[in-house]
């Protein structure tokens, strides 16, 4: 009888869940998860864009120009010079040759600097090019 009580009560010990595998893999999924999050880009500045009745979404968006009221032209949150545009959409297409060009010109920018960024995409042999409007 001796023997029964004291398995039950070495039996009652061996009834803890050890909860370390499970923490690892919740943190290893949050990670994962981090990691192949799409974040949102942004060119760097904030532009008043104009208003359009035709606007339609566009998808694959890899390459987002931001040309400011003072006709500062600005990608990846850096100011680039009107002549390195070219260069830098040719290394940004290389890198996603399915993205597309999008233009956020401010409503007091310059249309000689818009068109020439338009020129610089279309030099890089980027043909799809667009700009961005105001949301609804």
């Amino acid at each position: 009888m001796r023997r029964n009580a004291n398995r039950n009560a070495g039996g009652e010990e061996g009834g803890e869940i050890d909860l370390t595998p499970m923490l690892d893999v919740v943190f290893i999924m949050l990670i994962f998860f981090i990691v192949t999050a799409s974040f949102i880009k942004e060119a760097g500045i904030e532009v008043n864009r104009p208003e359009a009745s035709t606007a339609t979404k566009k998808e694959n968006v890899n390459i987002l120009i931001a040309i400011s009221a003072t006709n500062e032209i600005w990608i990846d949150k850096r100011r680039i010079d009107k002549r390195a545009v070219r260069s830098v959409i040719e290394r940004m297409h290389a890198e996603n040759p399915k993205g597309a060009v999008v233009i956020q010109a401010d409503n007091e920018s310059n249309t000689e600097t818009v068109a020439s960024v338009i020129d610089s995409a279309r030099a890089a042999d980027v043909y799809d090019v667009s700009l961005a409007t105001e949301n609804d």
